[in-house]
């Protein structure tokens, strides 16, 4: 198991930009790599035809003051593109205010391959598209957790 957490300070996301976090409990088999920037390795050592991996994030997210009351929402990102059924959405009443959010996958990794994986801002309208996105978020307090489940 590997889990890593975000600053104790605010940090601000840019819409589709992984959001950054720090070592707290690296893995010490060589199955997660944290490549910085928000990016992650995992890896697909086994005998097995795939090695199973659960990603988890639980974190705080606010739209910050100045921009849009709109949905918002984070995603786990495998390879490039937001895992279906991981987005969370929440909706706050004002700017400024938290709301918790949590993403899950599990991600099959191929034996000998290795997928990146993320934790994105992702836009949370769903049903509008005429409504615009807000361009940030800010999220304090998260953590993501990577099991190796098989």
């Amino acid at each position: 198991m590997a889990e890593y957490l975000t600053r104790d300070v605010v940090e601000s996301v840019p819409l589709n930009t992984p959001i950054t976090f720090i070592d707290s409990i690296p893995c010490n088999r060589g199955n997660v790599y944290y490549q910085g920037g928000g990016i992650f390795v995992l890896k697909g050592k086994t005998n097995n035809c795939f090695a199973r991996y659960n990603v988890e994030f639980t974190g705080n997210i606010a739209i910050p003051t100045g921009g849009a009351v709109t949905p918002i929402a984070t995603a786990i990102v495998v390879s490039g593109g937001a895992r279906a059924g991981s987005r969370s959405i929440t909706t706050p009443a004002a700017v400024d205010e938290y709301g918790n959010v949590t993403s899950r996958a599990v991600v099959d990794v191929p034996r000998g391959c290795c997928f990146t994986i993320s934790v994105e801002y992702v836009s949370g309208v769903v049903d509008d598209p005429a409504t615009t996105p807000t361009p940030a978020i800010n999220v304090v307090d998260g953590s993501l957790s990577i099991t190796r489940i098989a």
